[in-house]
This record gives C-alpha cells, sequence and structure tokens, in this order.
C-alpha cells in the first residue's frame, strides 16, 4: 500500500493546488527505490503472489468479487492497469475535481469507447456543431450502422436551440447521450453546458439517465471545467495541451466513479489502453502545463489583436475578443477561466488565397494538431474537416478563407512577425 502522504490534498488543512499536486501525488518514491520520478513499468504482465490471489483479482474486474470495498484492483495485466497508467489517472482527476479517470492511446479511442459504452440500437445521441472532424465522423458515418442516430443543434447558439431541435426531430424519448465541444473546432463557438446539462436531467427517468459528455480540448483542465457545470464526462485529447509537447498520441475521460469504472471496462474489453511510456510522458508533462497554458495564452491574446486590426483579415474567431454582454460573452464570464490558444480567422479572399498565404510562414508550422509548444496552422475546410459537405462546412461556418492557428509559446512578437510577412506576399 503507499503511503498515506501519496494521497495527501492539504498541510494541516491547508488545501493544495493542482500544479503542487502535479509534483507527486499517487505516487510513492520509497516503493521505487526512492526515484524522485516514477519509473516505466514496461511490462505486459504482473506476477501473482498466490494463485488465490489471481482467482481474487479476476473476480474483481470481472464484477463477481462482492466482498472487497476498495476501490482499485491489484496489477494483473497492462492492458486493464500499469503503475504508470493509474499514477497518471489518480494526477488527472485534480485540475477538473474528478471522482475518476481513464487514460486512452489516443482522443479518439476515449470518444468512440464512452459512445459504445453509454449507445446502444435505437438511441439517439443530441450533439453540437461543428465537433472535431473525427468525432463528427464518427456520429454521422459510424454509429448509424450499429443503429444509433444523431440530432445536431449549431454551436454559435450556445445551445439554446438544442431542445427545440431535438424535440422538431421526434426522437426525444430516444435520447441517451449529450455531446458537446465547447469551444467549438474550429470556429470557437461556445456552448453552454449548463444549459445542456438541463436539457440531459429532463429527459433522464430512473430508468434511464442522459449523460453529458463534454469535449474540453481547446481550453484544456486548466482554463475550463464542465463538471464542475453539470456534466457528467469531460473528454481530452491528451495529444494536445496535456502532452503539450506534439510527440505522443493519448486520450482522457473524467468523471463519477459510477460512469468511469463503466467506461474502463468497455477499454479492457476494447484495448484502448495507453501504454506506460505514453503515461510516463504525459506526466513530465502535468507538471508545466499551468506554466505552458499561461504562456500559450498570453502570447494568444497578443496574436488575436495583431489579426483583429489587420486589413487583410474580414474576422477573427477567439473567446478573448467576443462582444461583451452579448449571449457568448455570457457564457465565456461563467464557464471559462481565460480564451485560450486557439484562434481561427477570416482572410480576405477564398482558399487560393489562404493556401498561399500558408504556404508563405516561415516559424509557423503548417500541421494540424494543435497544443503543442510550438505555433501550428492549418485550413479546416481543406484539412481537419474535409471530411463534410460544402453544405455542412456551410452551415457551420467554415469557409474556404477560414484558417486556424495554435499559437505556441515562442515570443509574440517573432509570431506576428512571422504572419506580417506572410500577408505582405498575399
Amino acid at each position: 500500500m503507499m503511503d498515506e502522504k501519496t494521497f495527501r490534498k492539504d498541510i494541516k488543512g491547508h488545501p493544495l493546488h493542482p500544479e503542487t499536486l502535479m509534483m507527486g501525488y499517487g505516487y510513492d518514491p520509497h516503493l521505487s527505490e526512492g526515484a524522485i520520478k516514477c519509473p516505466i513499468f514496461q511490462t505486459s504482465t504482473f506476477v501473482f503472489r498466490s494463485a488465490e490471489e489471481g482467482k481474487e483479482l479476476f473476480e474483481i474486474v470481472h464484477g463477481l468479487h462482492d466482498k472487497v470495498k476498495k476501490e482499485d484492483i491489484g496489477l494483473i495485466y497492462s492492458r486493464i492497469n500499469n503503475p504508470d497508467v493509474e499514477i497518471l489517472e489518480d494526477r488527472l482527476t485534480l485540475w477538473d475535481g474528478a471522482e475518476m479517470g481513464a487514460v486512452f492511446a489516443s482522443g479518439m479511442a476515449a470518444i468512440s469507447t464512452v459512445l459504445f459504452e453509454f449507445l446502444k440500437p435505437g438511441d439517439v445521441i443530441l450533439h453540437s456543431d461543428p465537433l472535431y472532424g473525427g468525432t463528427e465522423h464518427l456520429v454521422e458515418h459510424i454509429l448509424p450502422r450499429f443503429g444509433i442516430r444523431s440530432v445536431a443543434f449549431p454551436a454559435r447558439n450556445g445551445g439554446a436551440d438544442a431542445e427545440k431541435i431535438l424535440r422538431d426531430s421526434g426522437l426525444q424519448d430516444n435520447l441517451a447521450m449529450i455531446c458537446i465541444e465547447t469551444p467549438a473546432n474550429p470556429t470557437n463557438d461556445l456552448v453552454d453546458i449548463g444549459l445542456c446539462a438541463e436539457i440531459a436531467r429532463k429527459y433522464s427517468t430512473p430508468q434511464k439517465k442522459i449523460v453529458l459528455a463534454v469535449d474540453n480540448t481547446f481550453l484544456g483542465p486548466v482554463f475550463q471545467h464542465p463538471l464542475k457545470h453539470g456534466a457528467d464526462l469531460v473528454i481530452y485529447s491528451g495529444t494536445k495541451y496535456i502532452g503539450g509537447h506534439s510527440d505522443l498520441i493519448a486520450g482522457m475521460c473524467l468523471g463519477s466513479k459510477d460512469l468511469v469504472k463503466r467506461v474502463k471496462k468497455m477499454r479492457s474489453s476494447c484495448g484502448g489502453m495507453a501504454d506506460a511510456w505514453t503515461c510516463w510522458l504525459i506526466l513530465r508533462s502535468l507538471e508545466t502545463l499551468k506554466m505552458r497554458m499561461a504562456t500559450h495564452c498570453d502570447n494568444a491574446v497578443q496574436v488575436a489583436n495583431f489579426l483583429a486590426r489587420h486589413p487583410k483579415v474580414e474576422k477573427v474567431y477567439y473567446p478573448g475578443l467576443i462582444p461583451e454582454k452579448s449571449e457568448q460573452w455570457q457564457i465565456y464570464k461563467k464557464q471559462c477561466l481565460a480564451p485560450g490558444a486557439m484562434i481561427s480567422f477570416d482572410i480576405a479572399g477564398g482558399e487560393k488565397v489562404a493556401f498561399r498565404f500558408l504556404n508563405s510562414l516561415k516559424l509557423i508550422h503548417l500541421a494540424v494538431s494543435l497544443g503543442g509548444t510550438e505555433s501550428l496552422i492549418e485550413h479546416p475546410a481543406a484539412m481537419t474537416h474535409s471530411d463534410m459537405t460544402p453544405a455542412e462546412l456551410n452551415a457551420m461556418g467554415i469557409s474556404d478563407k477560414m484558417i486556424r492557428l495554435s499559437v505556441g509559446v515562442e515570443h509574440p512578437d517573432d509570431l506576428i512577425a512571422d504572419l506580417k510577412q506572410a500577408f505582405e506576399v498575399v
């Protein structure tokens, strides 16, 4: 057993902050030869002390052991559990105030596992639009193969139309899950988490709970806490800000013990577990998460203001530039702690001009993904969201002149200089 101080969250009544707890929560150095950092447990399987212990552990895994009260099970096999995975899952719960976490081999592994756990043939999922392109494809093209239907509502209205659109569809009695992404990718529209939580509660029954899942990748666990606003589950692409260095692929799901236990059981069956090395890298990254996010955000504010003043930019989509007193501003003030570092903007002209601009950048990298220390830029309509039809893109406000920028931790003056020279070319 780990020492009690391994899971201590306070010192004589003084609550410790997440950025402090990231340095050692859930890990006892004395169990690993005094190593200040958790070792990498690069192993596929674990040795049982006895046959009886092995039997008991498998009974716990399969829910057959009703005598054991503890939440954690012993180590069996790295598809089920691993010390690096368990320490990371404990540590991830701190920012969001979650009871339990589950780590996956990718963000899409987390999303797909959650959806397949809480949806069955005949069910309906209500979701915001736009979503990340991979999620959109899963919901619109994969789930229908299993008899699962979807109803979409526009993120740009904050979710105000969600219940009306659901009722107009006539499918409200089949609702099983609500899935939103806020800020939306790539438009940065904000969806009201609390409003969606009210809808979930309204349509829940004693026999069926409507689960609200929120993809919080854009703002990350530092700048937005969906569980505190009524969400049941919060999902991340750990590849992005949490990993933060563009050197790993991972996903996370956090929430109550009851729900995440179900997710973990499905994860074990589907095999979407993250490996020990990936989890070790994320443990390293968590120690600098707040510092990185603060720098990302500070830089993005300066870049967004530059873009907003540039004559070749028609519109900037950034939470930090939302008009005061607007509905989107009200949502921002209620559920966001900072505007983050994701900026989209419309360049004057169409795809040809946008491509010339992108090809002219010297410092900012033309690549998909986001949340790394380096700045990345891409063209959503032609890249991340190219699976959608022109009509779908138009309905979501994603035009061929939209460019998405993930602002990194470089010096902001250098980023602005690069953008300025690329604008001069076009």
